[in-house]
């Protein structure tokens, strides 16, 4: 693949693209004025993260000085001097959205932020006395001098770096400080007010009662600033303790080489050059703004009570229609297949198949795969039961979850002192396949029941991610099941799956082998076609493949939330490929692909996107969708997506991406639409029970007595 040149946009130059489409919804005065305020956090979350890993990963290529293999890549240097230009301009856009037209917004609403100098004097001693009976017994104070060295500060902590003179007439030199801003504490305070409502941010409050910790000295200068360090964790796989191993990674993350300085614009010469010369900065790596730095802490602002008509009328899930009128999961996904979709409908369905199985005498094991699981996970909870009750649990946790390696710590202990046999994950993979399988003993034998999702078992964010799931008790799929938790938790050779595409080991050739089939199709002209929906599409090979398909006819629908090294509309390459990213009020995480198959369309979904992670160097499952019922209802939701003409936006030929043109048409949100469609079945269910003259039968025990 390394050897054909073929049109391939770089992967991090592609996720800022994609960050820019999070601010665009900030910039929105179509979207509720606290949602903007989220998706600013949001995109200020996701920037700390993408400095933290890729572009700690780009400056660690120079400073190696690497030479990329493939002459797909951009050389490290170029790539980091156009990513650091983008990253400039994109956070003066942060700001500038901020600054002229939210805040401005948020003044027009009643609501607005104060400093100390635009305080009455009620507030001041309001915020007087706060600062003595809660914030004054928490700060430290450190000076930094020739016997005191400037401190460890951790990872995207917000410090105020202070220059300070000396009252005593003898010492005039310069002398420079730290005050770290608590995050134990909330990072904004809500003031007395007559008229609307009026907020400060804790800095402001430190900044202005700076001379109650320093009373020995003047104060000269005060400067907020952050630091972001490099996180991308190093683990060492063969450690005899590998729990260990990830516990000493972690705490290593928050010590990692600083990548990013952020600081305000107003900062003194003097402190500038102080952090400067303390952090070993480079001047590229400074990111003056005009503040408040860290912006995440919006997201929690935008949740204040008394503001809820500012916000998204929210999602709320209804129960699943495939499960009316059961009370008994086991009885319903033995009558046929059942499928989700979150967050339109609840999520409780996954809970109670695991909880129902914990207390139900007749199971015998439980076997699932956990990645990302919540802090608070009735999943965990019902997993513990399960093992007290007797029953064999095998629970995978992943420990490399990047970002979530302390909370998966803390639960695999959990789950191990409860008497669960917990497996962390196999050497150089993350297990990242969404699985949880149930062992039942029948009257007619064992029968397996099945779990199979496109998104974590996070009972949090299935909330606000879109995601599917089929719950099944196909004796096929169960034998597949069963042979990859065996693959898994011990050392039997990958198998040849009936149903099931598996990574590292079928799943490339799996997708490699349909997309040349459609392209064969198309040569002989048979009904083909590719529908997908992933995440993310970075694959070199996938792509090239997608560009033969395309030159051979193959009209290819793509919808790729985030990156896209793919170029669609190139002519004679990828003239019958298109590009949509949906990005609103949701999280589009669920991957589904569809091939028209000769005219015998088939659907697939699971947990991979088309990544060179996903396909080689994780454990990711990828299954059918065979029941009839549930095919067209896959292709109505891939259809539903596609007719978005509210939140997608369509990449063109030069990597840039527009709103879909409506022409005249009405404006139709494919995840309102989805909502409305779960609404209305249950709707419809429950006046087909109020209209019926029998009393419809809820579980297995009632139609029996």
């Amino acid at each position: 693949m390394a050897e054909k040149k073929i049109p391939y946009y770089n992967r991090e130059l592609s996720w800022m693209d994609f960050n820019a489409r999070v601010l665009e919804e900030a910039t929105k005065k179509e979207n509720p004025l606290m949602e903007r305020l989220r998706f600013l956090a949001i995109t200020g979350s996701n920037l700390d993260e993408f400095f933290m890993v890729r572009v700690a990963g780009v400056k660690a290529q120079v400073n190696s000085s690497y030479k990329p293999k493939d002459k797909l890549d951009l050389a490290p240097q170029d790539l980091l001097r156009e990513l650091e230009d983008k990253a400039h301009h994109f956070m003066e856009k942060q700001y500038s959205c901020l600054h002229r037209s939210i805040m401005p917004a948020l003044e027009r609403s009643g609501l607005r932020f104060v400093d100390w100098h635009g305080m009455n004097e009620e507030q001041k001693g309001f915020v007087g006395r706060y600062f003595k009976q809660v914030l004054f017994p928490v700060l430290t104070p450190l000076a930094v001098d020739g016997s005191r060295p400037f401190p460890l500060l951790a990872n995207k902590t917000l410090n105020i770096a202070v220059r300070l003179e000396s009252k005593d007439e003898k010492e005039k030199e310069k002398n420079f400080a730290i005050v770290q801003v608590p995050s134990i504490l909330p990072r904004f305070l809500e003031l007395p007010c007559r008229e609307g409502r009026a907020f400060t941010l804790l800095e402001d409050i430190i900044t202005a009662n700076l001379d109650e910790l320093f009373e020995l000295h003047t104060i000269e200068a005060a400067c907020p600033f952050r630091v972001t360090r490099d996180s991308d964790l190093e683990i060492d796989e063969e450690a005899e303790d590998f729990m260990n191993e990830v516990k000493k990674s972690i705490k290593r993350r928050k010590r990692g080489r600083p990548v990013r300085l952020e600081l305000l614009q107003k900062c003194d010469k003097d402190l500038r050059n102080f952090l400067i010369d303390q952090l070993k900065i480079k001047k590229n790596e400074i990111y003056s703004l005009h503040g408040p730095l860290d912006l995440t802490f919006f997201s929690k602002f935008a949740g204040i009570k008394g503001c809820e008509d500012m916000c998204f009328k929210p999602i709320i899930p209804v129960p699943p229609a495939d499960f009316w009128g059961y009370t008994d999961i086991f009885a319903a996904i033995r009558d046929k297949d059942r499928m989700v979709h979150h967050p339109y409908e609840s999520f409780d369905c996954v809970v109670k198949f695991i909880e129902q199985a914990a207390e139900d005498e007749d199971v015998l094991a439980i076997k699932q795969t956990l990645y990302r699981v919540s802090g608070n996970s009735p999943i965990i909870a019902a997993l513990i039961r399960a093992a007290e009750n007797g029953k064999q649990v095998t629970v995978l946790v992943e420990l490399k979850a990047r970002f979530d390696e302390e909370n998966n710590i803390n639960w695999a202990q959990k789950l191990e002192k409860a008497g669960c046999h917990v497996i962390y994950g196999l050497h150089g993979l993350k297990t990242h396949c969404k699985i949880a399988l149930v062992v039942r003993r029948e009257e007619d034998g064992i029968r397996r029941y099945l779990h199979l999702g496109t998104g974590n078992y996070n009972d949090s964010t299935a909330k606000i991610y879109t995601d599917l799931g089929l719950f099944t008790c196909n004796s096929q799929y169960g034998a597949d099941a069963s042979s990859l938790f065996n693959v898994i938790t011990g050392y039997s050779r990958p198998p040849e799956y009936q149903h099931f595409a598996v990574a590292p080991h079928g799943l490339r050739t799996f997708f490699c082998r349909r997309i040349r089939q459609e392209t064969e199709n198309a040569r002989k002209g048979l009904p083909c076609g590719i529908t997908a929906k992933v995440n993310s599409l970075v694959d070199p090979e996938i792509i090239s493949l997608l560009y033969v398909a395309s030159q051979a006819g193959v009209p290819i629908q793509l919808i790729v939330r985030g990156i896209c090294c793919l170029i669609p509309g190139l002519e004679g390459i990828s003239d019958n490929i298109q590009v949509v990213s949906i990005v609103g009020q949701l999280l589009e995480h669920s991957r589904i692909f569809r091939f028209e198959n000769a005219g015998d369309p088939k659907v697939f979904m699971g947990s991979a996107d088309w990544m060179p992670r996903n396909l080689d160097r994780r454990i990711e499952l990828v299954f059918p969708i065979e029941d009839e019922d549930l095919k067209q209802r896959a292709f109505g939701i891939l259809d539903t997506l596609l007719s978005d003409n509210t939140n997608a936006r369509v990449m063109q030929q030069d990597t840039t991406y527009v709103h879909v043109n409506r022409r005249g048409k009405a404006v139709f949100s494919s995840q309102l639409a989805f909502y409305r469609e779960a609404q209305e079945k249950i709707k419809t269910l429950q006046k087909v029970e109020q209209d019926s003259p029998l009393i419809p039968i809820h579980s297995a025990e009632e139609a029996g007595s």
